[in-house]
């Protein structure tokens, strides 16, 4: 059995979606109720799962992340201890989930985030890790 589960989101909610979807909101508080919600929807991994070999290191709370590539796409299943961080991790899925490696490469996360307007509200050390998650993403990839 495979370790990755589908997209937290299937492919109904794309980064387009999350961007509409936040830009909705006028205020930090919904926008961070907003990401818990779907930090919500992001599948558990398994703890037999959860090595040091797939932690991301440079992120305040624990989180692991696999990587598989299957034909020319790339596939992620990611997890946190911490609940605005598994938002977070769903937000950066959503982005990067099934796109090739050259899709993953070219895709502006800086445009994404500032679109997001979360990276100002998040202390630093979280949106160190943020970027963490990305890069190891990208170095995958």
């Amino acid at each position: 059995m495979s370790p990755f589960p589908e997209s937290p989101f299937g492919t109904a909610i794309t980064h387009r979606n999350i961007i509409d979807t936040m830009s909705q909101f006028t205020s930090w508080e919904d926008r961070y109720r907003q990401v818990v919600m779907w930090g919500k929807q992001l599948p558990v991994m398994s703890d037999v799962l959860k090595t040091d070999q797939v932690t991301v290191s440079g992120c305040e709370s624990q989180v692991w992340l696999l990587a598989q590539q299957v034909h020319d796409n790339w596939y992620f299943h990611a997890d946190s201890d911490a609940r605005i961080v598994r938002g977070l991790i769903a937000i950066v899925l959503a982005a990067f989930d099934g796109l090739t490696a050259k899709e993953i490469a070219l895709f502006d996360v800086d445009d994404y985030f500032a679109q997001l307007g979360l990276i100002e509200h998040l202390s630093p050390s979280r949106g160190n890790g943020l970027k963490a998650i990305v890069e190891q993403i990208k170095a995958v990839a």
